[in-house]
This record gives structure tokens, sequence and C-alpha cells, in this order.
């Protein structure tokens, strides 16, 4: 089977990494990639956004299923686009795919089949948005409707939070068309977690448990971004709870959008908030986590190439069965200095070479590239994702702090607390 990945970032070095320990692979390309997929795969320069030229790509190259990483050409409607070329795909349609791409359409769709989530507004203008947070006391989380990258997301404790979540979100040079509607929901306290499921539009299988990181420092302080860290398993997630979150999230949400009419093939990517051993969505996403992918699919026995062309192909069933290691597995990000805002790039990255034959441990590469005599740089604000697995929880933590000290690029900063959660439970 010949497969192309669609991505450039720390989610699609995982998938790569992982597809190509498939026997089922004969080869495996990814478009654009980066500097350390090269060494994974074979790298097309064609971008996520160049949709005629991936169908060519994919044509021309005689692919046999695509892998589409990013939410954004999902939205566009590149599945739509390889399916009307008859080209095997793994990714929900543009239809589907506004689960992510509009969380007013999402927040209805709770709404419409009765899936837990928090009160909300949707609101078009700041005098909206002013009276939604109010009549909360101003404790509430206010988001950007459309795509922002993990960063349109304002949690709000006071009147000032709320006034600099409302100059950011109308700002046009932040978050332009992203932030036309814009939600205003209940602040629910408790703990995240993200359940990912794969769905081939009538079935479904649900990936184990992990839990992300979005705050950019330490205690979960700071702006939110795309992911600093993750971990997997979430203890917090017992079986009983899993149970309750099939029951009443994952299973609704599948059927819900097959009785719509818009049946989901692809990732369900349910972010959740446990309130008092109780799930309520905080968001869904369309693809594979990131930076979650890299701990589960390190921490994943089974064919990763079986799984999504069989889910893309319309063959999973309820007894399909996944095959997990037993042990634990911890994904810390290397970030540039000044992200999720204004950072520099380029820097050359030391350290790679000295930790890549380290056992348990894998760099996965979000955005680097290769400068002019051929050195790893710096190309974006999330850098480098350092992925390790251990018996527990702490000995995968300590193995990958271990590692990143051994890395270093011009104004790093990485959190130090990644799994704290975990860890307080001695887990």
């Amino acid at each position: 089977m010949k497969i192309l990945v669609i991505g450039s970032g720390g989610r699609e070095h995982a998938l790569a990494w992982k597809l190509r320990q498939s026997p089922l692979v004969s080869e495996l390309l990814v478009a654009p990639g980066n500097a350390g997929i090269s060494r994974d795969a074979r790298c097309i320069p064609v971008q996520v956004n160049r949709m005629d030229d991936i169908v060519e790509l994919a044509r021309q190259s005689d692919i046999d299923l695509v892998v589409v990483g990013p939410e954004a050409p999902l939205s566009l409607g590149l599945t739509d686009k390889l399916m009307a070329a008859g080209i095997n795909v793994f990714g929900p349609t543009a239809c589907a795919a506004r689960l992510e791409s509009s969380k007013a359409f999402a927040k209805d769709f709770c709404l419409r089949h009765s899936i837990p989530t928090a009160s909300f507004g949707i609101c078009l203008t700041k005098a909206d948005v002013l009276n939604e947070a109010e009549a909360r006391r101003n404790f509430c989380v206010i988001k950007a409707d459309g795509l922002a990258a993990g960063k349109g997301v304002f949690v709000c404790r006071s009147f000032d939070d709320v006034e600099s979540a409302i100059r950011s979100l109308f700002d046009p040079n932040q978050f332009g068309t992203a932030a036309s509607k814009i939600i205003v929901e209940d602040l629910l306290d408790g703990e995240e977690v993200s359940i990912l499921a794969i769905a081939d539009g009538n079935h479904y299988v649900i990936l184990d448990t992990s839990q992300d990181h979005k705050a950019a420092y330490d205690n979960d302080k700071g702006p939110n971004t795309g992911g600093m860290g993750a971990y997997s398993p979430a203890p917090v997630v017992t079986p009983s709870l899993m149970q309750t979150i099939e029951n009443t999230i994952i299973q609704p949400a599948v059927q819900g959008m097959k009785s719509d009419g818009t049946p989901f093939s692809g990732v369900l990517y349910a972010g959740l908030m446990i309130v008092n051993n109780r799930p309520e969505v905080l968001e869904f996403n369309v693809r594979f986590g990131d930076p979650e992918t890299q701990p589960l699919l390190m921490r994943l026995d089974s064919d990763l190439a079986e799984l999504l062309s069989a889910a893309a192909s319309g063959h999973l069933n309820h007894h399909y069965k996944l095959k997990w290691s037993s042990d634990s597995a911890v994904c810390v990000i290397m970030a540039s200095g000044g992200y999720p805002g204004v950072y520099e790039k380029g820097f050359p990255i030391t350290g790679l070479d000295e930790v890549e034959a380290v056992k348990d441990m894998k760099v996965f590469h979000a955005g680097t590239a290769f400068d002019e005599t051929g050195n790893v740089v710096s190309s974006g604000g999330r850098v480098i994702g350092i992925t390790a697995k251990g018996k527990s929880v702490r000995s995968a933590c300590d193995l990958a702090y271990k590692t990143i000290n051994k890395i270093n690029f011009k104004n790093c900063f990485y959190r130090t607390d990644i799994a704290h959660r975990a860890l307080a439970r001695d887990y």
C-alpha cells in the first residue's frame, strides 16, 4: 500500500513514523513534511492549501490512501476533492468537518443530539459578548467560531479578562474571519481529557485516553497554545467513566452525524472537561490531536495503516480491537520564545543526533526545516516534541526531561510540569 500523509507538524511526523512500521506500507510520502519527517518518509514540497496539486500528486503517484493531518484542508474540502477523483482518503468531508471549523455549529449539534456541553451564547458584536459575559459574572470561556490553530480560546475570570479577550478577538490582524461569530459559554471547573475515536461513518473504535496541556507555562498559566505537551493514558478516565463518555458523547455524535446526512469518517476528537465525574464537551476536533498523537502512537501496538485503511473504506465494526502497550508515554514540546505570540525562527537545533538512538524515546519534529547548509533549524512556534515511554508516567517524564537537557536552540522554552495531574496521583 502506498500512503500519502498531508501536513508538516509533529502530528504528521508521528503518523509517518508509525505508518512506516506497518508491513502493509510499501511507500510513504508526506506533503510537505519537515526536516524530521524526511528521515522517516519521502517529503514532497506541496503545501496543504494547494488541494488540486495534492489530488494530482496522489493520482500520479498511484496512492492507495491519503491521510489528512491538519484541520484547515479538511474544512476546505480536500477529502471531497480526493473522493471525487476516486482516491481513497482518511478524513471527513467539509460538511462533517464543521464540527471543528465552526464552534457554533458544534454547540448546536450537541444541543440537537443531547450531548452534554456547557451553556452558551453566540455573539456578533462586542456588546453581545459583554452581555453574555456579564450574565455569567465574567466567569466564562470566550471562543472564536472558526479555526484559530488552538489560540482562539480565552478563559476569563474577571472583567479585565473579558475585555482582553474582546480586544484580541475583534482585532482583524489576529483572527480575521475566524471571529466573525464568537461563542461565550459557562466556565467549567474540572479536569480536561482528550478522547479520540476512529470512525467510518457507521462504526467507530475508541483510542486510549490522553491529556493535553494547552497553557503556555507551568501551573497552567499563560495564554492558550496549540498544546505544550501531552501524556497517555490519563488516569482521570476510569473504565466506568469511559463507558459514560462512549454512551453520552461518542456514540450519539457518530449516530447524529449520520442521521443529519453528513456521516463522519475520520478522527472524531472530543475535548472534554470532567466535572464531578461527568463528561462535558468543550470542543470537537476532526483530526488527530497535536501533541496527543505523539504519546498515543508511542503506545499503540496495532497496525495503524490497517486501522486507517479500514476506516477510510468503511470496513470498521464494533469487533475491531486495538492493542495498547501497558507503558505510559509523555510528550514535552520545545517551543520558540514568544510563542504563541510573535517569535523568531531560523535558529540551529543542537543535540538531535545525540538523542536519536535513545531507547523508548523519539523526537517528533513540528516546526523544523533545513537551512542552506543542511543544518536543522527552527521554523515554527512549536518546534519539536520529545516523546518518551516508560513503565509509569514518572519514568516516562524522567526520560523526556533528561532528553530535553541535551537539546537546545536559541530562545527555546518548555513546560517543566507535563503530566503533573497524573504525577499527583502517583500514577
